[in-house]
């Protein structure tokens, strides 16, 4: 493992205190504790703030809050703000809906690479199994646990397999799993200048496949994706996406293809415009 690698963990949210709550619970038992944490926050009110503010009172690493007016769906934005304002090498970007199983910061530290970026998956859970997760079942870790889940609501295959792989299972199911490495919001880390190289997320890009887009350019700058899908475990709270649109996705589709198509690296609509 990676002993020195300092990491700024990127957490986005958006108005979903209760679900954040578990988050910021799930990154206060981590045992690898050489990061920051900084959430990345597009437009949340005021009640967010009191929560972060709560915890990073008393919390094992420094916590960080940025946020930007809320102006409509601008996700992209605010985590261009966070690589840029990142104090480490390393950026793991996650999600305001997924909790962190105790080794997964280390999982990245240890898989970390250099001319590469981590691609992990999640567990999606039912919204009865997220409502039911209290803070002792994340402090025990009971949330991470197979029987346990499936005593709430049925976990599937494929939940079933990355929950209750053994550290030497993990690694061989990601050797041969079928499915592309790609950048995911949800579990995805990699180096910070080499985020920058690319100029950062397109802003262009509403809901619908942004991280994949900035992953493909990351691919055509000549850094591959790596699968730690089975290795590094969050799981997923359940809640509704309004933001979901057909246009934001056909319009998200058209600019992968081109970014696809022309091998584009750089962004003229990311961090510096």
């Amino acid at each position: 493992m990676n002993n020195n690698l300092k990491i700024s963990v990127v957490v986005s949210t958006y108005n979903a205190e209760e679900w954040l709550e578990k988050v910021l619970i799930g990154y206060s038992v981590q045992t690898y504790k050489d990061f920051e944490l900084i959430i990345a926050d597009d437009g949340s009110r005021a009640t967010t703030k009191e929560l972060i503010d709560r915890y990073a009172a008393n919390y094992p690493v420094p916590v960080r809050h940025l946020w930007h007016e809320d102006e409509g769906y601008r996700r992209q934005e605010i985590l261009n703000v966070a690589i840029v304002e990142a104090a480490h090498e390393y950026i793991l970007m996650t999600d305001g809906d997924c909790i962190p199983r105790a080794d997964f910061v280390e999982i990245h530290a240890q898989q970390a690479e250099k001319g590469r970026f981590l691609s992990g998956g999640y567990c999606k859970l039912s919204m009865k199994t997220s409502k039911a997760i209290t803070k002792e079942d994340i402090l025990n870790q009971n949330c991470f646990n197979v029987k346990w889940l499936n005593a709430i609501d049925k976990l599937d295959f494929s939940n079933t397999l990355k929950l209750g792989s053994s550290p030497f299972l993990g690694k061989i199911l990601d050797l041969i799993s079928p499915t592309t490495p790609s950048f995911n919001n949800c579990n995805s880390s990699g180096f910070k200048e080499d985020m920058i190289a690319i100029n950062g997320y397109d802003e262009r890009m509403k809901y619908g496949g942004p991280d994949r887009e900035f992953g493909e350019r990351l691919e055509n700058y000549g850094v591959k994706g790596k699968q730690i899908r089975h290795k590094a475990i969050v799981v997923h709270l359940d809640h509704p996406r309004g933001y979901k649109t057909p246009e934001s996705l056909a319009a998200n589709l058209a600019i992968r293809k081109e970014v696809k198509e022309k091998k584009i690296k750089w962004t003229p609509f990311g961090i510096k415009k």
